[in-house]
């Protein structure tokens, strides 16, 4: 294992960084679409069950299936693996935005009204602070769940270590098959902790602590 890594050092760590930066783009990209449909949901109550039944069926699709139905549209690469990627994160960081938003007592909301604040500044002073917590919850999540579906979109020839594990399964009964497997399994575990602790340290700077007691 140990020669085996030495030998291709230098490409395992380029499809780390490619699985990291694919998984990062696909979850930034997510939550600026979560949030934006979360705003117009919290505004039409109406939506709100509409929406949750939307996640959870989305979550039931299976990856692969859905990687099938890409395919003819968006061709082979980087951009279904994008689009898998980042309709997959979507979904949990919709939930907890609008669960989170709709959570935030009434009360504040008319108070900072009060105060004169339109709703525009209410809603990035006052509910988006107070829902933070939980939006930040649905991103771990997300980013969790990510890093295996990155790993399966490597079926169609897109960036990441999911490639080393496919090499591996195809090669099975070969010396280096298990390398293959183990480096691609391991390495995806060890990015998905470590982007789970900068999560874990971002909400440590951005959560008050007020609300974190």
């Amino acid at each position: 294992m140990l020669e085996f890594i030495s030998d291709r050092w230098q490409d395992i760590g380029y499809r780390g960084l490619q699985h990291a930066s694919l998984v990062v783009q696909a979850v930034a990209l997510s939550t600026v679409i979560a949030i934006a449909l979360s705003m117009v949901i919290i505004r039409i109550p109406r939506l709100r069950s509409l929406a949750n039944a939307v996640t959870s069926v989305g979550l039931t699709i299976p990856s692969f299936a859905l990687l099938g139905l890409m395919l003819p549209l968006l061709g082979i690469g980087t951009l279904p693996s994008v689009a898998i990627v980042t309709f997959y994160a979507i979904l949990p960081i919709l939930r907890n935005a609008v669960t989170g938003l709709a959570q935030v007592p009434a009360e504040l909301l008319e108070s900072s009204r009060g105060m004169g604040n339109s709703a525009w500044a209410t809603f990035w002073k006052v509910r988006m602070p107070l829902a933070w917590p939980v939006i930040l919850t649905g991103l771990r999540v997300s980013t969790q769940m990510s890093m295996g579906v990155a790993a399966i979109a490597a079926y169609a020839l897109g960036p990441g270590l999911g490639g080393y594990i496919y090499t591996g399964l195809a090669q099975v009964g070969g010396d280096n098959a298990l390398n293959y497997a183990l480096v691609g399994t391991l390495g995806i575990v060890l990015l998905a902790l470590v982007l789970d602790a900068a999560l874990v340290l971002l909400g440590h700077l951005t959560i008050s602590r007020g609300i974190r007691s």
